[in-house]
């Protein structure tokens, strides 16, 4: 059936090709009945699209189960917001000529009452297939805007806290409605850092480039996210006034091992300062990952060797004993 599909065909002098994905259950061995059958075969479809598509795949139980345990997902995903069941938590950022925490990533985290504390890498993406990203980003945004507001106030060395933004977050009045809520709150904008990715710069939409423009001209700063992981469009880095590049954990895992991650992690580092764009290296783990960075010229640090992610009460903790020990 793939072979025949593939086989060009002519329609109005133009030649067209296509490919299919096919499922295949079997009777009576996965169901015996018509309707389970055909649900077999259509879950078996999507698993050959998710491989790559023009292929086949075979029913499995395993299918099945994911489907459901999905399904559940969905579910309780949808009376997560309600029912106060998310959670922010704060990754420092070492600013390394000084040593100190002046910068956060803000990570959601859900702590379901029969599953326990659920990672994002789980949710986060059935959230944007069903659209419930938008819901679960402006909470995130907004909570952690709550905190930034707090540490602001108490001038902490904690000076701006980084919230990633989905692609889908993207819609028009975004941007707008989160630059209005921190004038509600009298929180400078700049205290913002807007993390993307950086494939979400090649978007040719109109609401991508408005809400971009619009953060930059209030003083919202943005970061590009896993630089050096996607397509990488250098002539947008300038075009969106991008402040920041963090170097994806990928290449600083091997840093003291692998010639060609320290080779291009310096090459980031030297290309950034010259645009004028600031580094931030994601991942670090060692005391010799932060020496070679450090002699790289890397601006900021963060990773385990600091601190693992933790919840927003801890990080307040440790930003009061930060300040005690400044005073």
């Amino acid at each position: 059936i793939l072979a025949v599909l593939a086989q060009p065909f002519l329609v109005a002098d133009e030649i067209i090709y296509i490919s299919g994905s096919v499922g295949i259950t079997l009777y009576p061995s996965d169901a015996s009945g018509i309707e389970e059958l055909l649900k077999n075969a259509d879950q078996a479809m999507y698993a050959a699209k998710k491989r790559g598509r023009n292929c086949f795949s075979y029913f499995t139980s395993q299918m099945q189960e994911d489907a459901q345990q999905r399904m559940h997902l969905i579910r309780d995903m949808r009376d997560a917001l309600a029912n106060s069941q998310f959670q922010l938590y704060f990754q420092p950022i070492v600013e390394r000529a000084s040593g100190r925490i002046v910068k956060a990533e803000s990570l959601i985290r859900w702590q379901h009452p029969e599953r326990g504390l659920i990672s994002p890498a789980q949710f986060i993406p059935v959230a944007e297939e069903i659209g419930l990203i938008r819901d679960i980003g402006d909470w995130v945004f907004r909570e952690a805007a709550r905190w930034m507001c707090n540490w602001h106030q108490r001038q902490v060395s904690c000076v701006q806290v980084g919230v990633n933004q989905s692609p889908l977050q993207f819609v028009p009045g975004v941007g707008k409605a989160w630059l209005d809520h921190l004038r509600d709150i009298d929180l400078p904008p700049e205290t913002i850092v807007i993390e993307i990715t950086e494939g979400l710069l090649l978007d040719e939409r109109p609401d991508v480039r408005e809400t971009l423009l619009q953060f930059r001209d209030a003083g919202i700063q943005v970061a590009i996210d896993d630089f050096g992981t996607g397509y990488s469009a250098m002539a947008y880095l300038k075009k969106f006034h991008i402040d920041y590049l963090k170097i994806d954990q990928s290449f600083v895992r091997d840093l003291a091992t692998d010639p060609n991650d320290l080779a291009l992690s310096e090459a980031i580092i030297v290309m950034a300062h010259k645009l004028g764009l600031k580094v931030i290296a994601e991942g670090v783990e060692t005391l010799e990952q932060r020496d070679m960075l450090a002699e790289a010229g890397c601006d900021y640090l963060q990773g385990y060797l600091y601190a693992r992610p933790m919840p927003a009460e801890e990080f307040d903790e440790l930003l009061n004993s930060e300040q005690l020990l400044k005073g």
